[in-house]
């Protein structure tokens, strides 16, 4: 859990601009803690736990070529990048406002190993087996094309690569499937069909060499080697 504190730490200092939208991921501010609790059941303890399950999944002195997608606003990872300096990280979304968020934050935090690229999660600009790593944070539930988002991430990660990350599964907390189907996919914010824990281990274990979920609340953990 070392990383995840040098994590938070720098949440903290990202804290004086954090949205609403970053603080519930982080739980860092009284608002996004609050909306975070409601809807997901998760408090800055079991927030910190999720997280830290996947930051785990990538090496502490991790040197390879890593591919997000997609950054977002980039809370969540900009501070991972900072205790990973030797990696060669590529940031992508097809939002250029949650890119520029995401590049603001990079800036702040003095990142210099980090390049952002604007683009589609279904069609990667990137050839095959070009990453040591692939994450994804909080992405696939919102994703429309859920099927070329699998496929296209496994085809730029290299054999032995590490895909890991985490997103919305149903069936696991009432309250929180209640909120997405009533509120969040009304919004447009996510994109049905959604995975449960079960579909989710037996798609990854179809795809890869092995893979891991573990839930906590309705996010599910993923970490695959290919």
């Amino acid at each position: 859990m070392a990383r995840i504190d040098e994590v938070r730490s720098a949440y903290a200092q990202l804290g004086g601009s954090a949205s609403m939208y970053d603080g519930m991921m982080t739980c860092t501010t009284t608002l996004g803690t609050t909306v975070s609790r409601v809807v997901w059941g998760i408090g800055p303890q079991k927030n910190a736990a999720y997280l830290g399950h996947v930051f785990d999944s990538i090496p502490d002195e991790f040197s390879g070529r890593l591919l997000e997608v997609p950054v977002g606003t980039g809370v969540l990872t900009m501070p991972l990048y900072k205790t990973l300096p030797n990696a060669q990280v590529t940031c992508l979304d097809y939002s250029a406002d949650m890119m520029a968020s995401a590049q603001q934050k990079a800036a702040t935090l003095g990142l210099g190993n980090v390049a952002f690229v604007q683009g589609d999660v279904g069609a990667l600009p990137f050839a095959d087996e070009s990453f040591d790593v692939v994450l994804s944070m909080n992405g696939f539930h919102a994703f429309p094309d859920k099927e070329a988002a699998y496929a296209e991430t496994f085809r730029v990660l290299k054999p032995g690569g590490t895909f890991c990350g985490c997103f919305y599964v149903q069936g696991e907390f009432a309250r929180t499937d209640w909120f997405i189907k009533n509120l969040y996919v009304p919004k447009g914010f996510f994109t049905p069909p959604f995975e449960t824990s079960g579909s989710l281990l037996a798609r990854l274990m179809g795809m890869y060499s092995s893979a891991k979920v573990e839930c906590f609340n309705s996010i599910a953990c993923f970490t695959c080697v290919k």
